[in-house]
């Protein structure tokens, strides 16, 4: 999901350096604002991950040392 978000992202930039209307402009800011906070969630998430199994092996390794 986060790979799909960020090629919408990359369209939508790509749309407005293109240049479009005041309104398109306005609605592909908002849309892209949206994708912009799930890919942020998503970021926070697979880091909060990352930081269990971090801690998970760093507990078994001081285990393993005693």
């Amino acid at each position: 999901m986060l790979e799909e978000n960020i090629k919408k992202l990359e369209e939508i930039a790509q749309t407005l350096e293109k240049g479009v209307n005041l309104d398109q402009s306005l609605k592909l800011y908002e849309e892209g604002c949206k994708i912009a906070k799930s890919c942020l969630k998503e970021l926070e998430k697979a880091n909060g991950k990352i930081i269990m199994v971090k801690k998970e092996f760093n507990d078994k390794d001081d285990k393993n040392e005693q």
